[in-house]
């Protein structure tokens, strides 16, 4: 049954007005939104950023703000869509589209999130080699078979809520960046005022930027996460997921709005960290973990790479799990196949199986000859080619009255998502024609 729009729902655990119901649903309202954000901020953004500081300083300070509101709009249309039509992305496409838009969407997904999760696990075993004397190659089939481990027979919200707390180790650059004593006047004129050379070094930078922030597995990961949660709820059918009430779209609102906010601000800083110390220092090409790690040592000294690897491991675990459980809703949504996180793997053993398989072939590309760091940037670069085909579907669906009903997206939703999918269209097209000259 579609619940009313305008009233707030008596059965909703979130709508307790007491005050121990206020405080308990301020952590809720993070909970989920602090996860996407944290894993937003995975090894591949972490590599990117630190690439962007190193390379050109101040210079791209600038999209920590540009992109915020672009990104913070498209996951509350992938959150709206999961909440209204009661599906996944996939779900949603192959009920009301063409089977040749669907199964082009979910290639690209596939291509891009397997890639991805395979440098995001090279930065584990190079975090771990961070901490300890062992060969990062030695770590690589290990780790991997960990997460399938832990994924199939374990649980990713238990996951999520132990190594969410190491991700937040990366709040350390924060720190950081204040205490490398940059030059107030550049960093607020790089930051409000955006510098842009038509380089192929700086389109790079640019469009790993927009891939690594405004990523194609967390447009369908936030839908199904919704489904999810509506699940958990009892809502076990279709026709019981279907429809959000006001407050519910709110609310996710604010989710996905703190998520974003906390992504942006830490990549804000890595890049103002990495600029105020590698690039002021020359150390202007980063090819390993530990060269990274040096920006975080005018705060913690020689404890630098010790609190690197702890955040890379934080976020590369919390990012993994999402990249390929992501993959899997998509093609068991493809076709009509059994899956959720919290499904046995008995009841839903080929989404289990589509787990362990995009894990394992991202584990294979770890064994290449690409070193971490330019295995994470180039990752982020390729999702900035892959993320502008799958915004054009979102707007698409997110403003089809059919699906979405009297929550089309409005007028400066509209602006942002379509703002984020040309300038993203356009700086890949611009890094291909500069390529070329």
């Amino acid at each position: 049954m579609r619940q009313n729009p305008t009233e707030p729902q008596p059965h909703d655990p979130r709508l307790n007005h007491t005050a121990h119901g206020i405080f308990h649903q301020i952590f809720k309202v993070i909970g989920p939104g602090f996860v996407t954000g944290a894993s937003d901020d995975d090894p591949s953004g972490i590599g990117t950023y630190t690439v962007a500081g190193a390379s050109f300083g101040f210079a791209t300070l600038w999209t920590a703000l540009f992109t915020f509101p672009l990104m913070a709009a498209v996951q509350f249309m992938c959150a709206k869509i999961g909440m209204i039509t009661g599906e996944g992305l996939a779900g949603v496409l192959r009920r009301h589209y063409r089977p040749g838009i669907l199964y082009a969407a979910v290639c690209l997904l596939l291509v891009a999130n397997t890639i991805n999760a395979g440098a995001d696990i090279g930065a584990i075993a190079a975090a771990i080699n961070l901490l300890a004397p062992v060969s990062p190659r030695l770590l690589i089939v290990p780790i991997s078979i960990l997460i399938v481990l832990v994924q199939i027979w374990g649980s990713y919200r238990l996951i999520a809520n132990a190594f969410k707390w190491l991700a937040l180790s990366l709040v350390a650059y924060i720190g950081s960046a204040f205490f490398a004593r940059p030059n107030l006047h550049e960093v607020l004129g790089a930051t409000f005022v955006p510098t842009f050379k038509l380089e192929p070094q700086f389109l790079s930078v640019i469009v790993a930027i927009f891939g690594t922030t405004i990523s194609p597995y967390l447009f369908f990961w936030q839908a199904n996460q919704e489904v999810e949660e509506e699940i958990a709820r009892g809502k076990r059918t279709l026709a019981e997921r279907k429809g959000a009430s006001t407050a519910e779209l709110r609310y996710a609102a604010w989710d996905v709005n703190i998520g974003m906010l906390f992504s942006n601000i830490i990549m804000y800083f890595i890049i103002l960290a990495t600029g105020a110390t590698l690039f002021r220092a020359g150390k202007t090409h980063i090819e390993t973990a530990a060269d990274a790690a040096q920006a975080l040592q005018p705060l913690v000294g020689h404890f630098a790479t010790t609190l690197l690897g702890i955040g890379l491991i934080g976020s590369g675990m919390l990012a993994v799990p999402i990249l390929t459980s992501s993959s899997a809703y998509a093609v068991a949504e493809t076709f009509g196949w059994e899956h959720g996180l919290d499904m046995k793997p008995r009841r839903a053993s080929r989404f289990y199986i589509l787990i362990a398989v995009s894990t394992l072939v991202g584990m294979f590309i770890n064994f290449t000859r690409v070193n971490a760091i330019t295995a994470l940037f180039w990752t982020s670069v390729l999702n900035g080619f892959l993320a502008p085909p799958l915004l054009v579907l979102i707007m698409i669906i997110s403003n089809n009255r059919t699906i979405m009903e009297n929550h089309v997206n409005g007028r400066i939703a509209n602006i942002l998502g379509w703002t984020a999918t040309v300038v993203m269209f356009a700086a890949a097209i611009a890094l291909v024609f500069t390529w070329n000259q």
